[in-house]
């Protein structure tokens, strides 16, 4: 291994132990008690380490979501291939989606509720959001008939995250998730949605 290939590992293991550092530090205090500083002194480096591979705190909550997004989008793809039925693969990828959000609402929050630089817009959509997207869309588009598979995707996301902020909120009773569920993508997507 050449110098230059073990200090490019080095980086990326000092900027994944950042991450990885700064999600645990938030999964036990919640994001506003990550501080570069504390952070800094976690992981023993300087504040001036932490500003090589980061920009700020939002840089890093940001580096964070899209890991999130990275793993939410495995999350949904192996729901998507768990059935050859339409509508039990959708199903199933609605039930993935809220599993997530609940296993991990930390890093739920810094993926879809903190404001850290993440948009879909038509110009500079990051990867692994359009990704996340793609798995819902992917599930939607057998059953959306005539309607726009994007439109009807960015409505069950909507609503997917609404249900999953209100259920971490303690504002629904958590053991009704799945009945919730299939009655919204019952809703948007069944035969009652299509008719004029």
């Amino acid at each position: 291994m050449t110098l230059r290939e073990r200090r490019v590992r080095e980086q990326a293991q000092r900027r994944q132990l950042i991450l990885t550092t700064a999600r645990e530090m938030a999964e036990a205090e919640g994001w506003d008690f990550v501080t570069t500083r504390r952070l800094a002194e976690r992981i023993e480096y300087s504040q001036p380490v932490l500003y090589q591979h980061f920009k700020n705190k939002d840089a890093i909550v940001n580096a964070v979501a899209l890991e999130g997004f990275t793993e939410l989008t495995a999350a949904l793809h192996a729901a998507r291939l768990s059935s050859d039925d339409p509508q039990a693969a959708l199903d199933a990828v609605a039930r993935a989606y809220a599993d997530f959000a609940a296993r991990g609402p930390v890093l739920y929050e810094a993926m879809l509720t903190l404001d850290v630089g993440l948009e879909h817009s038509e110009a500079g959509t990051p990867q692994p959001l359009l990704t996340a997207f793609a798995e819902i869309r992917q599930a939607v588009e057998p059953v959306a008939a005539d309607r726009d598979p994007d439109l009807v995707a960015e409505v069950l996301w909507s609503a997917w995250h609404g249900l999953a902020t209100l259920t971490w909120g303690r504002r629904l009773r958590p053991d009704l998730t799945r009945e919730r569920l299939a009655a919204l993508t019952d809703i948007l997507t069944g035969p009652a949605a299509r008719t004029p």
